[in-house]
């Protein structure tokens, strides 16, 4: 397993020269909940699709993937020859028009030949060189493929750095919460005599009933549970991202779950301090969860 994480983001090209023929591959990836490939091969290369997606497959898990073949062959004799078909309409259409005007000078041969269609450059084939040809392109794919890792693993690194500053706001966020004075028993219990007096004054609700209602009070205000559960995912957090690999999804569903235990606690929240916490807390969550969607 990579000792790093990696992005899903990046682009690499690779070109290989052998005699008259030359192969350029340009890879490039984007985020991607899975992992999908485009490819696009030059007319007559259709049998190198599926060894080109099982190169892509072995290196890459997650990402969307566009590579792209150019093929060419730089032939000095029989690459480019007449189109004797378009020759002919152009002559024929030439003789059309001398039949109605008189031109002052006739058209220059090269003018002609620079007509679209009169000349035509023969492509390569796989089959005219089989195993010459995919050679190259299968050179090609491994090296840029490899540029492609490596540069996604460059970018892991820089967002691995910036999930641990934000891993650090949010583990600062939640000391804040555990140390806030809203949540010292002197507090709490000011806060439920209050909350009492106005039950007294208003429904005159006799003891016991009074002390189950000061018990649920104090319950729905305990975001203690909330709280170690966060310090739980945030360590989680940390462990994927030093161990690294495709840890994307996890970190994924971390931040969907550190989100959870925010949202119970503004709500939970028995101050506008704690709410206030409650709510940096979300924002930082929202930068984490921006950047785990770039990880592989």
């Amino acid at each position: 397993m990579s000792s790093s994480i990696a992005s899903m983001t990046g682009y690499a090209r690779a070109e290989r020269a052998d005699g008259p023929q030359s192969v350029r591959l340009e890879i490039r990836s984007v985020n991607g909940r899975n992992l999908d490939m485009r490819l696009r091969l030059p007319p007559g290369f259709d049998a190198l699709d599926i060894p080109l997606r099982q190169e892509v497959s072995r290196a890459l898990s997650r990402g969307s993937v566009n590579l792209v073949v150019t093929v060419e062959r730089n032939s000095v004799g029989g690459s480019v020859r007449v189109n004797p078909a378009a020759l002919e309409t152009v002559l024929a259409a030439m003789e059309t028009l001398s039949a109605r005007i008189s031109p002052s000078t006739p058209p220059a041969l090269e003018n002609i030949l620079a007509l679209p269609g009169v000349l035509v450059l023969d492509q390569p084939t796989l089959s005219d060189d089989e195993d010459g040809i995919a050679a190259l392109v299968m050179t090609c794919a491994a090296e840029a493929i490899e540029y492609l890792c490596a540069m996604r693993v460059e970018e892991g690194r820089a967002t691995a750095m910036i999930l641990n500053r934000v891993l650090d706001s949010i583990e600062a966020l939640v000391s804040d919460a555990q140390d806030h004075p809203a949540r010292a028993r002197e507090h709490v219990e000011a806060r439920l005599r209050a909350q009492l007096a106005n039950l007294v004054a208003d429904a005159g609700l006799p003891p016991d009933r009074l002390a189950q209602e000061a018990l649920l009070l104090a319950t729905k205000a305990d975001i203690q549970e909330e709280l170690d559960r966060l310090r739980a995912h945030i360590t989680a957090a940390r462990k994927l991202i030093a161990d690294g690999g495709p840890v994307g999804r996890r970190l994924d569903f971390l931040a969907q779950e550190f989100n959870r235990e925010a949202n119970t606690l503004c709500a939970k929240a028995n101050a506008v301090e704690l709410t206030a916490i409650g709510l940096d807390l979300k924002a930082a969550i929202d930068q984490l969860r921006e950047q785990v969607q770039n990880i592989e």
